[in-house]
């Protein structure tokens, strides 16, 4: 089994598998698909687990963990590593508290290790269809939302909290009012969407970046196949015997930044672990930080063209 490289975030007790297993699909697995991949995840050696509330995915993993206690993959739930986010239908101050005893319900769990802010906006109801209604779309109370996300950590339901998909701006307003700083940013980062200037901020600030999308999300609806077809990729994964998955969220790590990948493969879940025993020469790192850049994840094809939809697109 590989052994992960775990990393400290703030101020989490607990350290973090650099490593994460995803649990966002598209389209949505059925619960017995699901639960048996997060059962073989466990199995190949994943501890750490990426969910969310909007994903439809806490209650399968809540059944996958009870699965695995029962049948000693684990000796102790602290053996895991959970995240999962605040929707933003829930992102008002009065309603963070119970959202997170929510997703602790349907994650049949006592606390979570890292608990996100999913976006930096509100919707005053939850979606029904895309694009929603423009009226649903307001800006979110920052202020008032992290006093709700930092009560949730002082309560012991939460180890850690963070933000996702969070611009330098937004990070810098966030600062300016938290009493307990953001210990995450997870947000888009791949080879050819890099976020070099939003990393260099991040650290500068302390705040460690968890990237989604480490593949390009391809066989998704917003994903496609730049990293898996990438020339540049594909010749340097066959120098060393590698995949281009593989150089992909090997880069990802040189980067210091972590990374959630999403596969309900067995053999992919396996290749996407065994990333710690070569590493990118300096003339490699280089070609791969000359890659055209473009963004994958925009929040317009979902929301629709608010301009509030359309500032938070433009910044991250």
């Amino acid at each position: 089994m590989t052994r992960i490289p775990e990393v400290t975030v703030g101020t989490c007790e607990k350290a973090m598998p650099v490593i994460g297993m995803g649990t966002s699909s598209d389209p949505p697995a059925d619960l017995e698909t699901t639960v048996g991949a997060l059962l073989e995840a466990i199995k190949t050696g994943y501890r750490h687990f990426d969910t969310a509330f909007a994903y439809g995915s806490e209650k399968p993993l809540g059944i996958a963990i009870a699965k695995a206690l029962e049948l000693g993959l684990i000796e102790s739930r602290d053996e895991l590593f959970i995240t999962t986010k605040l929707f933003a239908c829930f992102a008002e101050r009065d309603q963070v508290v119970p959202a997170i005893k929510m997703s602790l319900q349907n994650l049949q769990l006592e606390y979570i290790d890292m608990y996100l802010i999913h976006w930096p906006l509100r919707l005053s109801q939850m979606i029904r269809q895309t694009p929603v209604p423009f009226e649903i779309i307001q800006p979110l109370d920052l202020k008032s939302v992290w006093a709700g996300m930092e009560e949730c950590q002082n309560l012991g339901l939460t180890k850690g909290i963070g933000v996702s998909n969070f611009s330098s701006k937004r990070i810098e307003d966030l600062l300016s009012i938290a009493n307990i700083p953001p210990a995450i940013n997870q947000v888009e980062m791949n080879p050819v969407w890099q976020q070099k200037q939003l990393r260099e901020f991040c650290k500068s600030k302390g705040i460690h970046v968890t990237a989604y999308s480490p593949l390009g999300a391809n066989g998704t609806k917003w994903g496609d196949n730049r990293i898996m077809e990438c020339d540049v990729l594909k010749e340097i994964a066959k120098a060393k015997g590698k995949s281009a998955t593989q150089i992909s969220l090997r880069w990802v790590y040189e980067q210091g930044a972590s990374l959630v990948a999403k596969s309900y493969n067995k053999e992919r879940m396996r290749e996407n672990l065994e990333i710690f025993d070569f590493s990118l020469t300096e003339e490699e790192s280089y070609k791969i930080s000359q890659l055209p850049q473009h963004k994958g994840v925009t929040f317009e094809p979902v929301l629709g063209a608010h301009p509030l939809v359309l500032e938070i697109d433009a910044e991250i």
